[in-house]
C-alpha cells in the first residue's frame, strides 16, 4: 500500500532568481549550494534538477512521500517536514511511464579532502591519480548501499563544468560539478554510474564556449578513433610475495647490478604493451639482468 504524501506547512528555502537561472543554464560554479537538501525554517528544503520530468517525489526511509513542484526550467523543489537532513531517494516520472527511483548526486559531501586540495593548490601533490579522475565509491545508507563514481578534474580557468556520458545520454544538464574553493578542482559524485561507463568533462571556458574534453587522469579510454574516458577499477591480484620478501631481506647497495637499456618500439616490433611485459620480462630473467 502506498503511503500518502507527507504534508508540511513550511515554505521552501528562498533563493535568488539568478542562482536558479545559472543552475538551469549550467553556469553555476557551486550547484550544491542550490541543489540537494538544505535546512531552513525548522524543515529541510530539497531541490533537484530534472529538466524532462513530469513529476518528482521525494521518498524517505519510512516510505513517506513528498511531491516536488516545478520551480524554474527543470529545477524542482519541495519541503520535508523534518529538522535533520534525511537519507532520501527521488521517484521521477516521465510521461505515462512508471516512476524511476534514482539517487540525488547533490546530497553527498565532497570526495576530495582538504589536505589533497591544499597540496594540489601548492602544486606538490605526488599522487594525483588517487584524487583526480573517476573513482568507484560505495556509501552505506538507511535506504540501502549506494554505489557510484566520483569525478574530479583540475581546471582552474573554467567557468563551469558538467559531467557527460552514456549514463546521461551525453547531456550534462543534470550533472553540473562544483568548484572546491580556489584550488581549480571541480568535483561530483554520481550514484549508479558503474565500471565500463564512458564519460567526458563538458567545460565552459572563459570565452563562453563549451568543449567536451577527455579526462587527463582517466584510468581507461576508448580505443581510437573514439575518444571518451572509461570508468574502471583494478582487479589485479598480486602474486609476488616471495619476491617482495627476498627484496626486503637483501641489500640493494651491495648486490650485483646488470642494467639492460631497451627501446620498446623496436625491441620486437608489432608487440603491444601486454605482450612486451611478458616477453621482455622472460628475456631479462633468462639473461640475468637485474634492472631495465
Amino acid at each position: 500500500m502506498t503511503e500518502p504524501p507527507a504534508r508540511t506547512t513550511h515554505a521552501p528555502r528562498p533563493l535568488p532568481a539568478h542562482d536558479l537561472e545559472q543552475v538551469a543554464q549550467g553556469t553555476h560554479a557551486l550547484p550544491h549550494d542550490v541543489l540537494g537538501a538544505h535546512r531552513h525554517g525548522g524543515a529541510v528544503t530539497i531541490r533537484t534538477m530534472r529538466p524532462w520530468a513530469d513529476a518528482v517525489d521525494v521518498v524517505l526511509p519510512s516510505g513517506e512521500r513528498t511531491p516536488l513542484e516545478h520551480e524554474h526550467e527543470g529545477v524542482w523543489v519541495g519541503v520535508v517536514d523534518t529538522e535533520d537532513v534525511p537519507d532520501y531517494r527521488l521517484d521521477v516520472r516521465y510521461g505515462d511511464h512508471e516512476p524511476v527511483r534514482v539517487d540525488d548526486p547533490y546530497r553527498f559531501l565532497p570526495t576530495v579532502g582538504d589536505v589533497d586540495l591544499h597540496l594540489i593548490g601548492e602544486g606538490r601533490h605526488e599522487q594525483l591519480w588517487t584524487v583526480l579522475g573517476a573513482h568507484l565509491r560505495t556509501y552505506p545508507g538507511q535506504m540501502g548501499e549506494v554505489v557510484g563514481t566520483s569525478f574530479a578534474v583540475w581546471a582552474p580557468h573554467a567557468r563551469a563544468i558538467r559531467v557527460v556520458g552514456d549514463f546521461n545520454h551525453w547531456d550534462g544538464v543534470a550533472h553540473p560539478m562544483r568548484a572546491l574553493g580556489s584550488t581549480g578542482v571541480w568535483e561530483l559524485f554520481v550514484p549508479d554510474v558503474g565500471e565500463g561507463s564512458r564519460y567526458k568533462f563538458e567545460i565552459l571556458g572563459s570565452d563562453g564556449v563549451r568543449r567536451q574534453k577527455a579526462d587527463p587522469m582517466a584510468r581507461a579510454t576508448e580505443a581510437p578513433p573514439a575518444t571518451a574516458s572509461v570508468v574502471t577499477a583494478s582487479h589485479h591480484t598480486w602474486a609476488d610475495d616471495a619476491w617482495m620478501a627476498q627484496r626486503a631481506s637483501s641489500d640493494p647497495h651491495s648486490s650485483p647490478m646488470s642494467t639492460y637499456e631497451v627501446h620498446l618500439g623496436s625491441w620486437r616490433e608489432g608487440l603491444d604493451y601486454r605482450q612486451l611485459a611478458e616477453q621482455l620480462t622472460e628475456y631479462l630473467v633468462e639473461a640475468g639482468f637485474t634492472h631495465v
